[in-house]
């Protein structure tokens, strides 16, 4: 325990700045056209960072936009640094930019979370290696957990008798967990998973097996009693609507920052000769 502590002291990300869109099915093109131009903007006048993800499995045309914060005051000034982004790059016409977004959209919601590093398991010590591993995956699954008023500390409870199991398992599977804080409804977790494919998701050692009979009944008893519902999603990155962190880009370049296909000239047909200039 003394180790995952000190290790989670070492990930510098304190926060996640999170905006989910719900997009109108007729105007997901031009959603995906605005978000693009904002993404490029920042990405040329050194604004925000984020990741982009769109729910596979669950409500269909939902957008996610993940942002890492290191506390609110980061949040205040990548907030600053992506209005100057989009300013420099449509002087004049900011406004008209981000309400083009807003007709694209039924709704759209912020949520600001604490990521509980004291509650995920098998996460690298070392930032790089983290990065490394969200930017070599494609793949997200989400367990977004409601727990009953008052219930919090008894949840946590199997939430680290699950972090103890994760990190004796051979595989050392990790999940991250993060706690809303400000945009949610009473007590609010989400127990994430990344992988490179779907198939990630196969297999490997069930919950009952990590925790044992007696451990797995209490287990289901706990959250019978703690929890008030949950929902499972799944989501793939969207690289064209991203502006990840470079160390994220680094670790799979082909996959977040393509490179502009090349569209070759059309050659003359056989016979004829090129018209003289």
């Amino acid at each position: 325990m003394l180790f995952s502590l000190a290790a989670a002291a070492q990930m510098p990300d304190g926060y996640l700045d999170i905006t989910v869109a719900r997009v109108k099915p007729d105007k997901r093109a031009e959603f995906d056209a605005i978000n693009k131009r904002m993404a490029d903007a920042n990405r040329k006048y050194h604004g925000d960072v984020w990741l982009a993800e769109e729910i596979q499995y669950g409500e269909n045309n939902v957008v996610t936009f993940v942002s890492p914060r290191t506390s609110y005051d980061g949040a205040e000034k990548a907030i600053d640094a992506f209005m100057g982004a989009i300013t420099k790059a449509y002087p004049g016409t900011a406004d008209k930019v981000l309400q083009e977004f807003n007709n694209t959209v039924i709704s759209y919601r912020s949520e600001f979370r604490h990521r509980r590093w004291d509650l995920s398991a098998n996460v690298p010590d070392d930032p790089a290696a983290y990065a490394k591993m969200v930017g070599e995956s494609r793949w997200v699954r989400t367990a977004r957990v409601r727990v009953k008023p008052g219930h919090t500390l008894e949840y946590e409870a199997q939430l680290l008798a699950i972090k103890a199991a994760l990190e004796r398992a051979s595989d050392k599977p990790m999940v991250t967990i993060s706690q809303a804080v400000a945009g949610q409804e009473g007590s609010v977790y989400y127990i994430t998973w990344l992988k490179p494919s779907l198939s990630g998701f196969d297999g490997g050692t069930s919950l009952r097996q990590m925790l044992g009979e007696d451990a797995f009944q209490s287990y289901l008893k706990a959250v019978a009693d703690s929890v008030q519902g949950s929902e499972t999603t799944i989501a793939h990155f969207l690289p064209e609507l991203s502006n990840p962190p470079a160390e994220i880009v680094a670790a799979s370049p082909d996959f977040w920052a393509p490179k502009p296909k090349v569209v070759p000239k059309p050659k003359p047909p056989e016979g004829l000769k090129p018209e003289a200039k």
